[in-house]
């Protein structure tokens, strides 16, 4: 009876760690992919931290542990996208706001948010499967495979949708070079 307690708790603190490293590698940068979608960071923490509970509720059998980033990610986008309808809201890709620019000069900052809300504006422009792809593999740096098991999307449309999207976005910078302040 003693051991099998003692088993359970060594399950119990495994699973804890196991949780606190997921929530290590990958907090962050779901938050940002929630936010990418839902256009509000603290309606983004709020879906991050119930994908968080679903993993806590979950067994952690072997297959989740292969692929937990694309389990993250899917669990993640499924519950943003559920809350995005249910607040019946548009989500464009709009200027983002860019935190880790403070410290640096005024002047910089200006110029940095000015070029990225021009990129922005330019990845708006792609179709919606397109710019969910780019942002899936450059913001949150994620493998093809990984994407496309978030996605549902076979891992060669997804290579052929980053480089369509990469091959529009080339030529659109190409004859609409960035503004730039002087």
């Amino acid at each position: 009876m003693m051991k099998a307690l003692d088993n359970k708790r060594m399950d119990d603190a495994s699973k804890s760690q196991w949780i606190v490293q997921a929530l290590d590698a990958y907090e962050g940068r779901l938050i940002r992919y929630a936010t990418w979608i839902l256009s509000d960071v603290e309606t983004a923490r709020e879906v991050v931290q119930e994908t968080f509970l679903r993993l806590c509720r979950e067994e952690r059998p072997a297959r989740i542990a292969e692929y937990l980033g694309a389990w993250l990610f899917t669990v993640c986008r499924n519950l943003a996208f559920d809350t995005r309808k249910k607040e019946a809201r548009m989500t464009p890709l709009g200027d983002m706001h860019l935190q880790e620019s403070r410290g640096r000069g005024v002047d910089s900052e200006l110029q940095q948010r000015e070029t990225a809300g021009e990129i922005f504006r330019m990845l708006d422009t792609l179709p919606k499967n397109q710019r969910e792809v780019v942002y899936l593999k450059f913001q949150c740096d994620l493998s093809y495979k990984e994407i496309s098991e978030i996605t549902k999307l076979s891992v060669s449309n997804v290579g052929f949708l980053i480089h369509t999207a990469l091959k529009s976005l080339r030529k659109q910078l190409l004859s609409e070079p960035v503004r730039r302040t002087q």
